[in-house]
């Protein structure tokens, strides 16, 4: 059975740092694609960043492009998120997610984690 398991959030000042894991069992994690994606309540889920399965790629939104860094280790088979200069409206439900394709389209990823939560406090 496949599981995603997030880790690392909780509450912040604005302007800090939180690293977020996602360890990953029951695929071949190497062949996946990978994400993450946050919902806010009362918002859509959105696309933070994604990677492809070696890491060569790497996509970020437009809302974190040069704050966040997606990372991978597919030898301990964990996605990481370096989550840096936090605004309150990074506050959000963040949840990893595993796809075969390489993309931003939640729709895309197969496996999802229960997610973690991350309060930016201003």
């Amino acid at each position: 059975r496949v599981q995603l398991v997030e880790s690392g959030g909780g509450s912040v000042q604005s302007g800090g740092s939180l690293r977020l894991s996602c360890t990953a069992s029951g695929l071949t994690f190497g062949f996946y694609a990978m994400g993450w994606f946050r919902q806010a309540p009362g918002k859509e889920r959105e696309g933070v960043s994604w990677i492809s399965p070696r890491g060569s790629n790497t996509g970020y939104a437009d809302s974190v492009k040069g704050r966040f860094t997606i990372s991978r280790d597919n030898a301990k088979n964990t996605l990481y998120l370096q989550m840096n200069s936090l605004k309150s409206e990074d506050t959000a439900m963040y949840y990893c997610a595993a796809g075969i394709q390489y993309t931003d389209d939640p729709d895309r990823f197969t496996y999802w984690g229960q997610g973690t939560q991350v309060t930016v406090s201003s």
